[in-house]
């Protein structure tokens, strides 16, 4: 056991990320599987790799190597590394750099392979795979235009791509994003005042968005617009139903589909385009008082043309396959996609376990996976390559017709600590939950303080039948002396529409009383705990609840830590803060629910606030504008900012020694 060593161990494996395999594509026939993996647990270089006739092989390491897109056969691949574009054939030859127009952005092979489009300096250009005949597809009219790359709003969203290739390598259906009445950031380091700040767009909670448009564009550059409606018709004119959000695109066998949402979230359309014309076909549509949000891979078709569309039926999130539904209470968490007319998809009836699904016409619905984990799967032609995170462990099984037919291989190290984690229901809301307690630790020896340590936010869940880092980080701070209770209240995904909306309004208040509910249910089954030293810990949204927590009720918290806390919530991002508090013009009233500034004068416990300086995600205005409030209020606390770190956290050297100063203040405050 090496409890000292863990946190260099964190930090130097990423997290534990690195050696774990990622991106997998499955040819059609089944016979190659791409994936990108790093050379090992502990070194970061990704390699591009292949799996054929049960055994891996290397196809290109490169470096700055992150990303890789495939022809429609897997056999040509394009990959941008340090700037520059690659391709390799998998059917043999060494990598081969392509000449570009300059540093390339997202390249993707034309489904016949014989083209690549890549975006440089914010222009669409395709290229010839042997290096020739490099042509702009569309150019920006001013610095603020881009085409073919995604808009501010993506990473809430969950699309990353600004560009789709035509099934018939002839087209290209692109976006055009323009960012000139998106307000500006300028973020720098202070730590370096010889460089300059550098200026983002950052749509903030109620300012204006980027203006994202699609257009059709032939290989040979003649451009169509898409006409995609202004805003759904009912209530013309009003706030929040223009239809600014594309949040979904993809060209299908049926041609190019398109998702696209009002501002407030309660209007979703699905239409097809018509690639000569431009027009649009409605496919389908969804309203909600509260918001429309689709699971991760759909709308998609089949081969066969049948549409894959997201529903939600009661209080379930689900798809419609045709006329098929799957089984009611079942909870649909991603579309993996079709081979042929068999449609994959990740579900859940238990939120801590996610099982992979099929469904066939003449077989119906399958359940593929069985074991107790969260679950995965990439597939082409009869094979499945099964990505499976357990209790014990990941494994990525290969399976040809059904049956094993080999493994590839997970590199990750294992965590230099013990695990002793118990998952618990509690409470009248039965919230999911898992204590983690010393490995040294016997019944009846004495209370320990505790340490929350939940995400709790919406859009991730920490408490899983996982083999997860966040659980390692649990048990080391239970090694030193803790009992340690992660926990998942409402809001978090995989309990059902009702159970996320229940944030509506307030981000803060449900989730706090989950937490505080989930202890207290706990303590009641475990002589451990002691309810008389209890502190918090939490990044991003966590850190704001950590923040929020021995602000609000310090009767229960004496102490917290909260890295990088969007502590105000009007300069948080318009798509995400948008769909839970609604304009902020319009209801105000949330906003100041929400903040943590107006509360600072409260403060009588110790906080220690921590923020990345070139933290581009939450700003570190969010932590100084709440150090300000607290200096203001005469409220003694404690600051630690990063300089050149941002959002995430993963240089040795910070991620190891901040996670030891969080330990030691942890200690100092609850009087360890």
């Amino acid at each position: 056991m090496d409890n000292d060593g863990f946190p260099l161990q964190f930090a130097r494996t990423r997290r534990f990320s690195l050696g774990v395999p990622r991106d997998f594509t499955v040819s059609p026939d089944g016979e190659r599987v791409l994936f990108l993996r790093s050379v090992s647990g502990a070194d970061p270089r990704n390699l591009l790799w292949m799996y054929e006739n049960g055994e891996e092989r290397i196809l290109a390491d490169s470096s700055g190597l992150v990303a890789y897109a495939a022809d429609r056969q897997a056999r040509v691949v394009a990959y941008a590394a340090a700037g520059e574009l690659w391709t390799i054939r998998t059917d043999g030859g060494e990598p081969r750099r392509v000449p570009t127009a300059g540093p390339v952005d997202d390249p993707r092979p034309s489904p016949d392979g014989r083209l690549i489009g890549y975006v440089t300096g914010g222009a669409l250009h395709v290229v010839r795979t042997d290096g020739t005949h490099d042509v702009s597809l569309a150019e920006p009219e001013a610095d603020e235009v881009s085409y073919g790359l995604d808009d501010n709003a993506a990473t809430f969203i969950g699309r990353s791509r600004g560009y789709w290739w035509s099934p018939d390598s002839d087209a290209l259906l692109m976006a055009r994003v323009d960012t000139s009445m998106v307000e500006r950031r300028y973020l720098g380091d202070p730590s370096n005042p010889a460089q300059p700040p550098r200026s983002i767009p950052y749509p903030a909670a109620g300012t204006a968005n980027a203006c994202t448009t699609l257009h059709l564009v032939t290989t040979s550059g003649n451009r169509t617009p898409v006409r995609l409606p202004q805003q759904a018709p009912d209530e013309p004119g009003a706030w929040g139903r223009a239809f600014e959000y594309v949040v979904r695109a993809d060209w299908q066998n049926v041609g190019p589909v398109v998702s696209i949402q009002t501002r407030d979230q309660r209007t979703m359309w699905v239409v097809r385009v018509d690639p000569a014309t431009g027009d649009v076909e409605p496919l389908s549509w969804q309203s909600d008082d509260a918001w429309v949000e689709f699971p991760p891979g759909a709308p998609l078709h089949t081969a066969a043309g049948v549409p894959v569309l997201p529903q939600v039926r009661g209080d379930v999130r689900t798809i419609r396959i045709g006329s098929a539904f799957p089984p009611p209470d079942l909870q649909v968490r991603e579309v993996l996609g079709a081979v042929g007319e068999r449609v994959l998809f990740t579900a859940s009836e238990e939120p801590t376990e996610v099982h992979v699904w099929s469904y066939e016409p003449g077989r119906g619905f399958e359940q593929l996976t069985r074991e107790s984990g969260v679950h995965t799967a990439a597939a082409g032609g009869d094979t499945l390559v099964l990505d499976s995170s357990t209790p014990e462990g990941h494994t990525l099984t290969v399976l040809r017709g059904g049956r094993p037919a080999g493994r590839i291989a997970v590199l990750a190290e294992r965590p230099a600590v013990p695990f002793r984690q118990v998952h618990l229901v509690l409470g009248e809301r039965r919230l999911r939950s898992r204590l983690h307690l010393p490995s040294w630790y016997e019944p009846g020896s004495g209370k320990l303080p505790v340490l929350l340590n939940p995400y709790a936010g919406p859009g991730m869940q920490v408490v899983t039948k996982a083999h997860r880092w966040d659980a390692a980080v649990c048990q080391w701070y239970a090694e030193q002396g803790f009992a340690v209770v992660a926990t998942d209240g409402r809001g978090t995904p995989g309990r059902g529409v009702r159970w996320q909306r229940e944030i509506l309004g307030d981000r803060l208040g449900p989730v706090l009383a989950d937490q505080i509910d989930a202890l207290h249910a706990a303590a009641e089954r475990y002589e451990a705990l002691d309810l008389d030293r209890v502190g918090i810990r939490g990044w991003s949204f966590s850190g704001y609840l950590a923040a929020g927590a021995v602000l609000h009720r310090p009767d229960v918290f004496h102490a917290a830590v909260a890295g990088a806390p969007p502590t105000d919530r009007r300069l948080y991002n318009s798509y995400w803060e948008e769909r839970f508090l609604g304009h902020p013009d319009l209801r105000p009233d949330n906003y100041e629910r929400c903040s943590l500034l107006p509360v600072a004068e409260k403060l009588t416990r110790p906080l220690l606030l921590i923020h990345g300086l070139v933290d581009e995600n939450v700003a570190p205005a969010h932590t100084l504008r709440l150090s300000a409030a607290l200096l203001a209020a005469g409220r003694p606390h404690s600051v630690l900012l990063l300089p050149g770190v941002g959002h995430l956290i993963a240089r040795p050297g910070v991620a190891d020694t901040q996670l030891r100063i969080q330990l030691d203040f942890l200690k100092r405050s609850l009087g360890c």
